[in-house]
């Protein structure tokens, strides 16, 4: 066998075998594109009419919290603008629960509570990430697929080269006519639209492998010229308490910051587990993107901030090999190139879930002449 014939014979059996994954992980990425933009159509409950008053403390608003979930964690409480509601943030792994509280910042009144375990965006990202199947079985088989198509698409550019010059024009567009057979067009639609989109599906089904797996992570950090640890690490405490305090210094935290970043979106407090852990706090600097969020440290005893050896601490601070990480989230939803970004990375994963069907009609189709000829020559 030729090289191109083993490519082809690995690029079909590959691909038959990972296109309904490929097409359910690709059609749920439609879904989820515009998913901010949709939920701000329906999410007025966000909003309150401003007071000059102060707003709640993270503490009073944890408290108020808990009295609707008390036998749940608080992953952490965001604060917004002036005229947004504060939203407590529960999570807890096992059994899985995932929902948040929204608090007027002013009187402390419960404004509305959210499941984000249900819904449509919910269901989008289940079958996204791990197929509507069991978390610890989906997971791995949406990892391994999609490292398996990224060979797909490699070895799907390689036989689409011709082999003489002379033919690359009716490889790079549609010329179809009225005789053109349906065999004729599903062909092109595999192979033109496939070449036109290898290179983004490429970067999509890469950055999606980093999310999954962090040897890959830590590889490509390294690769890059990387020398920070390449994960998310809350230090722990500087000093010790000497005694307790009727105000926690935590409570003066998001005072403290939103005078230090006046145009900031957002500040999402994350409270300490332990006596020992610091007070963990993202600031959010732009609206629908995360990678320049500043991961800031803070004793919980003098509010004395910490530096962190992750790659996860100030923007200002971060290397190249730092940012490629920071953007890699950014870049697989399309958010990295604002409204434009996020039409083509939905563009691109409607285009990448047709593959799967046009090469399963590639398939059936030969093999179908196939069987119809040996069936002709008994007949015959």
């Amino acid at each position: 066998m030729t090289f191109k014939k083993i490519i082809f014979q690995l690029h079909k059996i590959l691909g038959l075998s990972t296109g309904l994954v490929v097409f359910i992980v690709a059609i749920t990425g439609c879904g989820w594109a515009f998913k901010e933009e949709i939920e701000s159509l329906y999410d007025d409950y966000k909003k309150v009419v401003p007071e000059n008053r102060p707003i709640l403390t993270p503490t009073k608003a944890k408290d108020l919290a808990k009295q609707i979930f008390p036998d749940n964690t608080v992953h952490g409480t965001l604060f917004k603008k002036k005229d947004d509601a504060i939203e407590v943030i529960f999570y807890d792994a096992e059994p899985e629960f995932y929902q948040s509280v929204f608090l007027n910042p002013y009187s402390g009144e419960v404004i509305q509570v959210d499941d984000h375990l249900s819904g449509f965006f919910a269901f989008v990202l289940k079958g996204h990430m791990r197929l509507w199947l069991p978390k610890n079985i989906g997971e791995q088989i949406v990892g391994v697929s999609i490292l398996i198509f990224i060979f797909i698409i490699i070895s799907g550019f390689i036989l689409w080269l011709p082999k003489k010059r002379k033919n690359l024009r009716q490889r790079l567009k549609f010329d179809w006519k009225s005789t053109t057979r349906w065999k004729r067009k599903n062909f092109d639609l595999h192979t033109v639209i496939g070449f036109y989109i290898c290179a983004f599906s490429l970067v999509l089904a890469f950055t999606g492998s980093l999310m999954s797996y962090n040897w890959l992570k830590y590889a490509v950090y390294k690769s890059v010229g990387g020398e920070k640890e390449p994960v998310f690490m809350i230090p722990e405490n500087i000093r010790k308490a000497d005694e307790k305090e009727d105000v926690l210094p935590m409570d003066y935290l998001i005072t403290k910051l939103s005078i230090e970043n006046p145009d900031a979106e957002s500040f999402e407090l994350h409270y300490p587990h332990t006596s020992e852990e610091s007070i963990y706090v993202e600031v959010s600097h732009s609206k629908g993107l995360y990678y320049d969020a500043d991961y800031r440290f803070f004793d919980q005893n003098t509010l004395e901030e910490i530096e962190t050896p992750s790659i996860y601490g100030k923007y200002e601070n971060a290397g190249v090999a730092e940012k490629i990480l920071r953007m890699n989230y950014d870049i697989h939803i399309g958010a990295i190139g604002g409204i434009v970004g996020k039409i083509i990375a939905f563009l691109i994963s409607l285009l990448t879930a047709s593959l799967p069907v046009t090469g399963a009609l590639l398939w059936y189709g030969r093999t179908y002449k196939r069987k119809k000829k040996v069936l002709d020559g008994v007949k015959a």
